[in-house]
């Protein structure tokens, strides 16, 4: 039997470098099999849960920044990612029940309790018709007629 030498050992590569993700790998699938969901638990199935759970990351922190970003700050804090979370329809519903602490809310105000316009202001309204375009350009006034 012939041993190894120390000198000829590949470098391990992990799978989430294989898989060309950021997130671990091996972790979930640690996680995976103890929290005991299954019997067992395949091998593909940690990688796609990895790149799943990146995805949303990605997501969430790419509109949390653009948030920050709106309201002139470098950094994301817990009220960016709420306004980046509740602002996208499909992230909303998917965190719909989710309280995010120090979010805050959307702001938001019930049309109904928006001041109603005043009886002059409505009037005056009424009676200024917009401008209209007209397609035909102006008939130019001559020296007969200004007179």
């Amino acid at each position: 039997m012939a041993g190894r030498k120390g000198g000829d050992r590949k470098k391990a590569v992990t799978r989430s470098v294989k898989a060309g993700l950021q997130f671990p790998v091996g972790r979930i699938g640690r996680y995976l099999k103890k929290g005991r969901y299954a019997q067992r638990v395949g091998s593909g199935a940690p990688v796609y849960l990895a790149a799943v759970l990146e995805y949303l990351a990605a997501e969430v922190l790419e509109l949390a920044g653009n948030a920050a970003k709106d309201n002139k700050k470098t950094r994301i804090i817990p009220r960016h990612l709420l306004l980046a979370v509740r602002n996208d329809q499909e992230l909303g519903r998917l965190l719909a029940g989710v309280t995010i602490a120090h979010g805050g809310v959307i702001p938001n105000i019930n049309s109904v309790l928006l001041p109603k316009k005043s009886p002059a202001a409505a009037e005056k309204e009424a009676k200024s018709p917009k401008k209209k375009i007209s397609t035909k350009s102006p008939k130019k006034k001559t020296a007969a007629t200004k007179e």
